[in-house]
């Protein structure tokens, strides 16, 4: 018997990866952000992005090319890549979430759910389990959820003010959006034209308790590669896997 669920699971996936990556340069001087590679891997973060939406069930991506689109479409079109692929290049800034309407537009099942990832993100968890979550609270958004780790040491102290405790890079206290979604069809009509969805978008679906969080479970793998410093941690990290 068909499980219901794995029916409304999507297909399809957007991947915003336009961003200027300013601060990892110089890896960014001639490639986008998405293109820099994890050093160890001999594969640049999308790949890595693309490789994980195909084992999870995902037959087609739509790419939000920008900054050096021309790079990231060249590597697109020679790479074996493990689903089909369609870019799209704003012509003009739209914002986040004017970009991903527009790049929403190419998916090739508008009457279908879809995720969506940001392009500097390394991540390994279940995106069917985050599907079955969102289609549990009948939610029009589901943005997953990421503790990431304080680059500093931490103490605790007892209620006299004596230090008890020092705890190396302790998880934050607070989640954080881990800048990957799953979207309702109904979804990319409440997007803006122009403009930021997380200033418009979200909080009217917060308001209206449609917008849901999954938190990625404990254990997962998940790191935003912002800095040049996220490189060399994520290669630490693969070491200590033995990947």
């Amino acid at each position: 018997m068909t499980d219901p669920r794995a029916v409304a699971r999507p297909v399809q996936a957007v991947v915003l990866a336009g961003g200027q990556g300013s601060r990892l340069r110089p890896y960014t001087d001639d490639r986008p952000k998405p293109m820099v590679e994890i050093p160890g891997t001999g594969t640049p973060i999308i790949g890595h992005q693309l490789s994980w939406l195909a084992e999870e069930g995902v037959t087609d991506v739509v790419v939000s090319c920008g900054h050096l689109a021309e790079v990231l479409q060249e590597w697109l079109d020679t790479a074996d890549l493990p689903l089909s692929v369609t870019t799209v290049v704003e012509t003009e800034p739209l914002g986040r979430g004017g970009g991903l309407k527009y790049a929403a537009a190419r998916l090739p099942h508008p009457d279908r759910s879809w995720y969506a990832t940001n392009g500097d993100i390394w991540t390994r968890f279940s995106l069917r389990d985050m599907a079955d979550f969102h289609t549990e609270r009948d939610a029009v958004a589901t943005l997953a959820l990421a503790r990431p780790r304080i680059p500093w040491g931490a103490v605790r102290t007892d209620g006299f003010g004596h230090i008890t405790d020092f705890i190396e890079a302790p998880p934050s206290a607070f989640e954080v959006n881990a800048g990957v979604y799953v979207f309702s069809p109904e979804f990319t009509d409440l997007l803006p034209e122009r403009g930021d969805h997380e200033r418009t978008t979200f909080p009217r679906l917060a308001r209206e308790r449609r917008l849901a969080g999954f938190p990625i479970p404990q254990g997962s793998y998940w790191r935003a590669i912002d800095t040049a410093k996220d490189l060399s941690e994520a290669a630490k990290e693969l070491a200590a896997q033995g990947r």
